[in-house]
């Protein structure tokens, strides 16, 4: 008995040994655009060299596809299952300026043009190093100006930067990401993703250039990211404005020690059909954000929203400290405000805590307003501090908690409309 126990795990032994030198080769593969006809020169196309680079490597069971120093046109890349790209210091992976380079398709189920980077489908997927990702958005930033209404839902769809869809263990670690024609990094269906000790940026008053979007995602950690865009600092989504169904909720979701500083703040929302929950937020520093915290829908997106932690935050010159409402894209009900039917879009905000925030040179300490059908519930605010030119708006909410300071230089601290029920102390 004791033998045979003694040969089983010597063939145990020997079989991890086996896969371990396996996963050792397919680590340790490297495969080089240049190699493959890249010539890095910003000038020359180099989409099919970086394309084979990474279909070499992923037929090799993975590895890392190396973009050394040097800048490297594309167009739309795939990445595949074990495949890391990574950019040395000094690379640039630049997006072409060719606008026909995007072909049309689907993409989170909408009219929409190919990312720049994408993954489908995709296992043990990474982006790192030192290098930057540069979407090249200004010529597409010019044309959403000149068409009205060219925004998420326009007939004039941009690209995104990078989509992560229906993947799975994914890490974005160290590079700079910055200037995508539209979204930046959007896990889409995506489950494992770490997005971490990274930079991504984007001009004051580019459109819709959000950093962060997770969609319908799982078990996401964004950590240390640096965020300086047009819009959404973070966005949580998980279905689109009149979505027929079904949507995945987005659940499970970390964001720490991250400073935002020009966009529009933490949020989540506003298109949220599947709902959101377990979202935790701490250690963030807000700069001159539009927003601080941002929790929004509307009775053409809504669902459950629930289970949100924002923790230890500090925000300067942030033009609205805390808005959660059910009103988007505005932020107060209409004067005429009546119940309506309860369907499947209506939103339900619920079980929010926000503790630990200090917010100077506030201009408006914000609003937390629900629907009459649906009111705001379970909302509780620890140790806040806010100094603000106005105060907080509350309306059909039910807001509670201790030790909360507003100073408003106008009006009054906190003002309570229809439906308000407020125990702070």
């Amino acid at each position: 008995m004791v033998h045979l126990q003694s040969s089983i795990s010597k063939r145990i032994l020997t079989i991890a040994a086996v896969f371990g030198c396996a996963a050792s080769l397919h680590a340790a593969t490297s495969c080089d655009p240049r190699a493959f006809g890249a010539k890095a020169d910003g000038v020359t196309k180099d989409t099919a060299a970086i394309q084979k680079a990474i279909d070499t490597c992923a037929a090799k069971g993975g590895g890392t596809v190396e973009l050394t120093a040097g800048t490297y046109l594309t167009g739309p890349i795939v990445l595949r299952s074990n495949i890391d790209l990574q950019l040395d210091k000094g690379a640039t992976l630049l997006g072409s300026p060719d606008h026909n380079d995007y072909p049309q398709k689907t993409e989170l189920r909408m009219p929409d043009r190919q990312p720049l980077i994408s993954a489908i489908n995709a296992e043990n997927v990474a982006i790192t190093g030192e290098g930057t990702i540069n979407g090249n958005g200004s010529s597409w930033w010019e044309e959403a100006r000149r068409i009205k209404d060219h925004g998420v839902l326009g007939n004039h769809p941009r690209p995104k930067l990078i989509i992560l869809d229906h993947s799975r263990h994914v890490r974005i670690e160290g590079v700079t990401v910055e200037n995508s024609p539209m979204w930046q990094i959007v896990p889409y269906y995506a489950d494992d993703v770490t997005i971490r000790n990274v930079r991504i940026l984007a001009p004051a008053h580019s459109p819709n250039t959000d950093a962060i979007d997770p969609f319908s995602s799982s078990n996401v950690v964004i950590d240390h990211v640096y965020s300086d865009v047009g819009d959404d600092n973070v966005a949580i989504k998980s279905g689109a404005i009149n979505s027929p169904g079904p949507d995945s909720p987005s659940r499970n979701i970390t964001i720490t020690d991250c400073t935002f500083m020009h966009g529009h703040g933490l949020s989540v929302g506003s298109e949220i059909a599947g709902g959101a929950q377990n979202i935790r937020a701490e250690r963030i520093h807000f700069d001159g954000t539009d927003n601080g915290i941002r929790v929004k829908a509307n009775r053409d997106r809504g669902h459950d929203v629930s289970n949100l932690v924002f923790r230890d935050l500090t925000m300067n010159n942030v033009k609205n400290a805390i808005i959660i409402s059910e009103y988007y894209p505005k932020v107060m009900p209409p004067a005429d405000n009546k119940p309506q039917p309860i369907g499947r879009l209506t939103p339900h905000f619920h079980n929010i805590t926000i503790e630990n925030v200090k917010a100077t040179n506030i201009h408006n300490a914000g609003a937390i307003v629900g629907l009459p059908e649906s009111p705001v519930t379970d909302v509780v605010l620890n140790n806040v501090s806010i100094q603000a030119q106005t105060g907080l708006n509350v309306g059909y909410a039910s807001v509670s908690g201790e030790h909360v300071t507003i100073q408003a230089a106008q009006g009054a601290p906190i003002e309570k409309l229809a439906g308000a029920k407020v125990d702070l102390k």
